[in-house]
């Protein structure tokens, strides 16, 4: 329970291992530093859930992911500027009580998200 991310790289067909995620609470356009953290090698936070079920709070937050430092990282020549340089996700917690998964499928072209199980 709780919340948790995943990005999967559709680029190569992998997770994205490695790459550079910061988690931030927001309020009235102001976004405050929770955590950051580098994907493990299944796409995922290593510590595990970001909010634990008793540590989730309704309000709005918002996941940035490095998305072009990851895909240079793994050799990808990108434009300058690239097209998607940090991809920020901003969603909201109605229901503490539910998990909340969000996941990013990603490429250097191209994101998609959704709330995940």
């Amino acid at each position: 329970m709780g919340l948790s991310t995943h990005v999967l790289d559709t680029m190569h067909g992998t997770p994205a291992a490695g790459m550079q995620v910061a988690l931030y609470e927001t309020r009235d356009g102001a976004a405050t530093l929770v955590k950051r953290f580098r994907l493990n090698d299944d796409g995922r936070n290593p510590d595990g859930p970001l909010y634990d079920n008793d540590s989730l709070r309704r309000g709005t937050y918002r996941l940035s992911f490095e998305v072009a430092d990851y895909f240079r990282a793994r050799g990808v020549q990108l434009p300058d500027p690239p097209f998607l340089d940090i991809v920020h996700l901003d969603f909201g917690i109605a229901h503490t009580d539910q998990h909340y998964h969000v996941p990013l499928l990603v490429s250097p072209w191209s994101q998609a998200t959704y709330r995940g199980s």
